[in-house]
């Protein structure tokens, strides 16, 4: 399966610090705002989502369409496609996208351990 843009995405406490500390490490603003209560921060092909109050716990989050730099990929697996694979291997799915729609979706899952993974499409 094509799963595109890979990152990480942390629910912190307080978005100012954690922006703070991983400029530290090196990372950059890439998206988001501190007005929309989440950034995308990026340090060279190594994303990091972070986003207060909108969800508990970490995902793993894949976007399907886009490369690590959020251009559109003229090949991918449209995310009720995936869908479809991981419903057929009767994966624990979490949210399910509208499989009669077509562009934007996005799903949950979790792994066996129960890791979260958010498989969301914004093309």
């Amino acid at each position: 399966m094509k799963l595109g843009a890979f990152s990480v995405s942390l629910s912190v406490k307080d978005l100012t610090k954690s922006k703070l500390f991983y400029e530290n490490l090196g990372f950059t603003v890439f998206a988001g705002s501190m007005e929309q209560n989440y950034l995308i921060m990026k340090n060279e092909q190594t994303l990091i989502g972070l986003f207060q109050g909108m969800f508990e716990g970490n995902l793993l989050t894949f976007n399907p369409g886009w490369d690590q730099d959020a251009n559109a990929l003229s090949a991918y697996d449209d995310v009720r496609d995936i869908q479809k694979k991981m419903k057929s291997l009767d994966a624990n799915l979490l949210q399910e996208a509208d499989e009669s729609t077509s562009g934007p979706a996005s799903m949950t899952i979790a792994d066996p351990d129960g890791n979260m993974i958010l498989i969301d499409q914004h093309v």
